[in-house]
Parts: structure tokens; C-alpha cells; sequence
């Protein structure tokens, strides 16, 4: 099997009865409240998804990661994953010190205040986002932290997405999974949307060259608009129940939280997938993109600046997909000579709108069974506003 990223997996989630022990000893220190953003980037650094990170990155590693894609020690790795904290806590701790960090009161992890530093917010928006512009919702979410990161090390005590979502692997138990069932070349897909018919005809290209299919949709902070995790990950099973050979399909929710980073976000989408043991990844038109904030294919280009070895994983490339009414069926740019006003796209801001009206999607757009989950969540939603609105 594909080895982890960095060569080894950072596991840190102790034994039952070790957690039992350390919930004991978190009582007694200094609690840090984190936001979900930040508890979902400590769920899967324990867990591994995030190898070769232990915790939180420290102050070399993080301008590594701004200026260079890399870590300190010259591994790949594109995005900075932070912990921060406000003036007042930063006062408060000391270097070496452990402190239990908590999500609306309940505790979730230690931490090792290894090192305190401060962060030009602007600075890293740039770099990280390609703008400073507040629109864009990763740099809303920078705008939005506290004046210090904090960098050390992080022990699991307690899952909580991980128990949220039904079906959630860690990368261990998808390895595990995958050995069992003997694939060797698995392609991972991540999507944050509902899947439709373009993403169908990804995967099932995908599958014919591989041994299995890893549909690893993102269930933790997405933007407010974006359909709601539940309802996309019935879409998927759905999909998966009906379209596609059960024996070679794996389905696990990704709690992970959404940066909208484009390249940088491929690029991190890609790793995590190799920890889970993806021996390859799809990337399609405008990946981890979000209005026009990169181009459309900015994040298949950002591969070409590594070595092959440097990832280790074989990105799958893929065109935008459409249905072709003159094709009678599904295709690209690549395979498909004829007009645009012969296509059928939609974009997620119009599905949305048609779901508000309640009309019912195109079949050549997405599965009847796939549109009928969304128009019934639609109904529901709607009831509920409406319901708000007259208390």
C-alpha cells in the first residue's frame, strides 16, 4: 500500500483507557475554546490525515508553508494549518505547558504550547488565497481569527465529527479497508457538492482504470450557502446504491473544513487522500475554487511545479463535464466538437434556484433519485423558513 505522506502516519489518539486518564488531567489545566474550523484541523491531525503534521504548525514551518509549499525540512506541503489565540491567552501560557482545548465548553484534545508568534493576516491572504479581498470566503475566515497562532504538538482525547457522521473513516481504518477487499490503485474524489451527472462520469472513467473508487465528500465548514453535509452525503448514497458496483466503491465523509484555496487547496486535497491511501486523485476544472478568484484549470497547473515523487500520489486531470444533446450523452471539451448552446451546465447558484422554485432538475443534469433527495430537502427547508418567519 501507498505509504503516508512524509513516510509515516502521525497518529495521535490514544487507547480507551490512556484517554481516560488524560480527560482526568485535562480538567485541571487551562482551556483554550476553539472555533469548529480549527477542531476539525485537530480531529485530523490525531487521526492522521494530516501526516506528516503532529499539531499545529510552528513559526519556521509556517512561513515554509507561505513562501515555498513546503515544510522546514523541504517536504511538500501547501497550506498552513494554525491554531490561533488572542492577546490575553498569549500572556496567560508558557512554552512547554498543556493545555485542553475545548469546542463549546466539552473537551476534545490537549495541546503542548510549543511556540507563541505573531501574523500579518494580509500577508498571508495574499499568499495563501492570491487576494486580500473579503468576498472570498477563505479570507474571511483568516480575517475573522485571533491575533496569535500557536504552534505544538496534539493528542485526540474525543472525536466529534468523526462520531457525527455515520460511515467516517479514519486513515487507518481506510487502508484497512482497502487491504481487505485487495485494490491496489484506488482513485480518491473530493467534492463538497451534490453529486450530478458530471461528477458521475468522472468517477465511473476513473473506475475503469482502477481497482476501487474512494468518494470522500467534505462535511465540515463549507460557506453557509453550500447544501448542507446530510442531504449531499444521502445524494451520494443515493447515487452509489443505484449506478454503481457496491463491491468497488468506498463511501466516508472528509470532516474537514473548506478553504477555497485553489491551487494550494489541490495540491492539500491530493496529500490527504495519499494518507488515506489513495494511490490516485481526480482533479477537475476549478478545483477547491471559489467565484473567479483563480483560473479554471490554475489548480491541475500547480502539480507541474513538483516532482512526482514529492507528492506521490498521480493526479487524474479531468475537463468539464457536460451532457451533449447532439452527443446524446455525456462528455468534455476534450471529446465533444459542438456548440455550447448544445450543452447542458448549470451552475450551483442556478440548481439552487430551481430548487427554490421547486422545479425539477434536468435528468441529463443529475439522477431522477439524486433530484428528488434535493427537491424534497428544498420543501423542507422552505417549510422551516416559513415557520421561523411566523414566530
Amino acid at each position: 500500500m501507498i505509504a503516508p505522506h512524509g513516510g509515516t502516519l502521525a497518529y495521535n489518539f490514544p487507547s480507551r483507557e490512556e484517554r481516560k486518564e488524560l480527560f482526568q488531567k485535562a480538567k485541571f489545566l487551562k482551556k483554550l475554546e476553539t472555533n469548529l474550523r480549527e477542531l476539525c484541523d485537530a480531529e485530523l491531525i490525531g487521526f492522521g490525515a494530516f501526516s506528516p503534521l503532529s499539531g499545529f504548525l510552528k513559526k519556521d514551518d509556517y512561513e515554509s508553508v507561505l513562501s515555498g509549499w513546503r515544510l522546514k525540512n523541504g517536504v511538500v506541503w501547501p497550506l498552513p494549518i494554525n491554531l490561533s489565540i488572542d492577546r490575553e491567552f498569549s500572556r496567560q501560557v508558557k512554552e512547554g505547558e498543556e493545555v485542553a482545548l475545548s469546542y463549546q465548553g466539552e473537551l476534545y484534545a490537549l495541546f503542548t504550547v510549543e511556540e507563541v508568534y505573531s501574523y500579518d493576516k494580509k500577508r498571508e491572504a495574499q499568499l495563501v488565497f492570491k487576494t486580500i479581498d473579503t468576498n472570498h470566503p477563505g479570507v474571511g475566515a483568516l480575517y475573522s481569527q485571533k491575533e496569535f497562532y500557536v504552534g505544538g504538538k496534539v493528542t485526540l482525547l474525543k472525536p466529534l465529527l468523526h462520531s457525527t457522521y455515520r460511515d467516517t473513516l479514519t486513515p487507518r481504518e481506510s487502508r484497512k479497508e482497502f487491504q481487505r477487499r485487495g485494490w491496489v490503485k484506488i482513485v480518491g474524489f473530493q467534492t463538497r457538492n451534490p453529486i450530478h451527472r458530471a461528477h458521475e462520469y468522472l468517477l465511473k472513467c476513473a473506475l475503469e482504470i482502477s481497482d476501487g473508487l474512494f468518494i470522500h465528500p467534505l462535511v465540515g465548514c463549507t460557506k453557509e450557502d453550500d447544501i448542507p453535509a446530510s442531504i449531499r452525503i444521502r445524494c451520494y448514497k443515493v447515487l452509489v446504491e443505484n449506478y454503481f458496483p457496491q463491491e468497488r466503491v468506498v463511501l466516508s465523509p472528509l470532516p474537514a473544513a473548506m478553504r477555497y484555496a485553489g491551487p494550494r487547496e489541490a495540491i492539500f486535497h491530493a496529500l490527504v487522500r495519499k494518507n488515506f491511501g489513495c494511490t490516485h486523485f481526480i482533479v477537475g476544472r476549478d478545483h477547491a475554487g471559489v467565484g473567479n478568484f483563480y483560473g479554471p484549470f490554475e489548480a491541475q497547473e500547480a502539480f507541474s511545479q513538483f516532482k512526482p515523487e514529492e507528492i506521490g500520489i498521480t493526479p487524474l486531470f479531468f475537463d468539464n463535464a457536460f451532457y451533449c444533446f447532439r452527443c446524446g450523452g455525456m462528455a468534455t471539451s476534450k471529446t465533444c466538437p459542438h456548440k455550447e448552446s448544445e450543452r447542458l451546465t448549470l451552475s450551483g447558484s442556478k440548481v439552487r434556484k430551481m430548487l427554490q422554485r421547486g422545479e425539477t432538475l434536468p435528468l441529463e443534469f443529475t439522477r431522477l433519485e439524486v433530484g428528488e433527495a434535493l427537491i424534497k430537502w428544498a420543501r423542507e427547508s422552505q417549510k422551516s423558513l416559513k415557520r421561523k418567519v411566523l414566530k
